[in-house]
């Protein structure tokens, strides 16, 4: 048995590509339309595993577009986070803060982040390797929402 993928249904394929691409900086590895289910799905992977996910060894994350849908995806309490390890959790953040996405949960301990996609899919960092020394603003910043 190996593990495959995740899947999220988003409801604006764009949005979603701009946000784990652009923004998270996920790699799309491959992409099929299914006219005759009126669906695309996406599969993207973290730029680490690019070379084997294209050889399909890596975990993927799958983005379910539903044509012509006007379904609000809604997550159940027994759906968590996605997490993803990242080699500065502090530079990292910015990345994403300066591109408009809110940290829910900040770097306040140089080990651990959330933050939500657009479709409101929580997202966990996790500092590759020991924790960073703590540092502000990340030490002070309060958390926003939930996650």
């Amino acid at each position: 048995m190996r593990y495959v993928h995740t899947m999220v249904r988003v409801t604006d394929l764009e949005e979603s590509l701009d946000f784990w691409v652009n923004k998270v900086g996920m790699v799309e590895i491959r992409r099929k339309d299914v006219p005759e289910g009126k669906f695309t799905l996406v599969f993207l992977a973290a730029p680490k595993d690019k070379e084997s996910a294209e050889a399909t060894t890596a975990p993927e994350l799958e983005l379910t577009y539903n044509w012509d849908s006007d379904e609000t995806y809604k997550t159940g309490r027994s759906w968590g986070h996605l997490a993803y390890k990242v080699d500065d959790i502090y530079g990292f953040c910015q990345k994403l803060m300066d591109a408009g996405v809110t940290i829910n949960r900040p770097p306040r301990d140089g080990r651990m982040a959330f933050f939500k996609s657009p479709d409101n899919i929580s997202v966990e960092l996790i500092q590759d390797g020991p924790a960073l020394e703590k540092q502000e603003p990340w030490a002070s910043m309060e958390n926003t929402g939930d996650w």
